[in-house]
């Protein structure tokens, strides 16, 4: 009689009376309790199932085969061959673990030593791509280049910009109306008052100066021009070298950047400084409030800031997609651009990190931040509305529709009136402050794709498609 689980004679044998199968009390009773069945038949089982088996204990008699010394050394002898032959086949898997262990740690050092010839092949790139010499640009400026993208502004830069921030937030509050500023009704009467013929064929930007007499726009040609408004003629012709994509003015003096990657500085007509190396267009420029700084943002994805007191570049950041515009906070201390892929990405001026990324539903068109300091108003490409953000909740709080493309959009000075441009018209957004409501005095169909403010929002200086300038103001 044996145990049905461990096959030798059972010492305290039991039967189940469902099957017939003998087992170990010990045995089963553990197999019951941890499966509820019969080892044998699978069948349900339980304890009160085992009928206990009374049988004389017996002695078992000593293996036959271990009852003499030749046996004894057989056993040994076969337990020694098993002790080799396990041996053998552990020392087999060592030399294989030591072998796929020596090829992962190869794989692992040739990883890395391709990861750092990347990185320097990727720094060295761009220390070429900073000092390339766009075709047709020029010499980059004072054979300077760029700094590694990240880098922080200088001591004396960060020190103007805390300086300007201070001021300017503490005043801007507070700052009222200037004396003879255009009203609503004023900006209501704006009409086309004169036209020029088509200057500057291709322009895409028109800028004018503080004075509001100044418009400074160029064409494809490779040729900018200072249009004086009150003469109504052309005062200064400015040769740039490569199609005109944005201007700028910089108290008396015109910056205009280039479809070859470079910023210039024009001073009463001639060139004074030559600024960028983008690789590729440059797509949008801006001044700091400090007057200290210009950025310049490129098609190549990436934006730097000058020190126009040395004219040398001093940061530049790459961004994960082409820029299409940028504009300086009011008070200097953060710089917005728009991105083809449709982000609004926000980064501290000082340090060049990236504070925000806020999404739109296409391409950025056009940014421009109002005076209050809290707003920026966006422009998408294709719409015809104008959405303004608010800073501080970094989400829309209004939509501005205006029934057809913009391409431009302006705040004036004292972030009452936004001028939007595009191919159908030109309008004003009103915002009254007082009732918190928003209205458009004007809405003219002046085909345009570039907008600015004139003296005291007197008037509007409208490019238009065809490289010319209509002039918008009451009668």
């Amino acid at each position: 009689m044996l145990c049905a689980i461990s096959g030798e004679a059972p010492q305290a044998p039991v039967a189940s009376r469902k099957s017939g199968n003998v087992f170990e009390r010990r045995l089963i009773e553990a197999h019951i309790a941890e499966h509820h069945t019969d080892p044998v038949t699978g069948e349900d089982l339980s304890v009160e199932d085992l009928i206990e088996l009374k049988s004389p204990r017996v002695v078992t008699p000593r293996p036959p085969n271990l009852t003499s010394i030749p046996s004894l050394l057989s056993a040994f002898q076969n337990e020694w061959d098993a002790i080799v032959l396990e041996t053998f086949t552990l020392k087999q898997h060592l030399a294989q673990t030591r072998q796929e262990l020596s090829t992962a740690l190869y794989q692992n050092d040739a990883a890395t030593r391709v990861i750092a010839r990347l990185t320097r092949e990727r720094d060295e790139a761009r220390q070429a791509l900073s000092n390339v010499t766009i075709s047709g640009g020029g010499p980059a400026a004072n054979g300077d280049a760029m700094q590694v993208d990240g880098q922080g502004l200088p001591e004396e830069l960060v020190a103007k910009v805390d300086e300007t921030q201070q001021q300017l937030f503490a005043t801007r509050r507070k700052r009222p109306i200037p004396d003879g500023w255009a009203t609503g009704d004023d900006i209501a009467a704006f009409d086309v008052k004169s036209s020029t013929d088509p200057l500057y064929p291709g322009s895409s930007n028109v800028s004018v100066d503080e004075s509001g007499d100044l418009a400074l726009f160029g064409g494809t040609d490779g040729v900018a021009g200072i249009y004086s408004i009150q003469q109504a003629q052309v005062v200064h012709t400015l040769k740039c070298g490569s199609p005109v994509t944005a201007t700028a003015w910089w108290g008396s003096k015109a910056i205009v950047a280039t479809s070859a990657g470079t910023v210039k500085v024009f001073e009463d007509g001639d060139e004074v400084a030559q600024l960028g190396s983008h690789a590729g267009a440059v797509t949008s420029i801006s001044l700091h409030p400090s007057g200290a700084i210009l950025a310049s943002a490129g098609a190549d994805k990436r934006f730097a800031f000058y020190d126009l007191t040395t004219y040398k570049t001093v940061s530049q950041v790459y961004t994960e997609a082409e820029i299409t515009c940028c504009d300086f906070h009011v008070d200097g201390l953060l710089f917005i651009t728009g991105g083809l892929d449709g982000n609004i990405r926000i980064f501290d001026v000082k340090t060049g990190a990236s504070m925000a990324v806020l999404e739109t539903s296409g391409p950025v068109r056009a940014i421009s931040f109002s005076e209050n300091g809290t707003w920026f108003a966006v422009a998408e490409k294709g719409s015809s509305s104008v959405s303004v953000w608010d800073l501080r909740k970094q989400t829309p709080i209004k939509v501005l529709d205006v029934g057809s493309q913009v391409d431009s959009i302006q705040w004036d000075y004292t972030g009452q009136f936004l001028a939007t441009a595009g191919s159908g018209s030109v309008s004003v957004q009103q915002y009254t402050k007082a009732s918190k409501s928003w209205s458009e005095p004007v809405r003219k169909a002046v085909p345009a794709r570039d907008i600015a403010w004139g003296a005291r929002a007197t008037a509007l200086v409208a490019l238009t498609v065809d490289g010319g300038l209509d002039i918008l103001g009451a009668a």
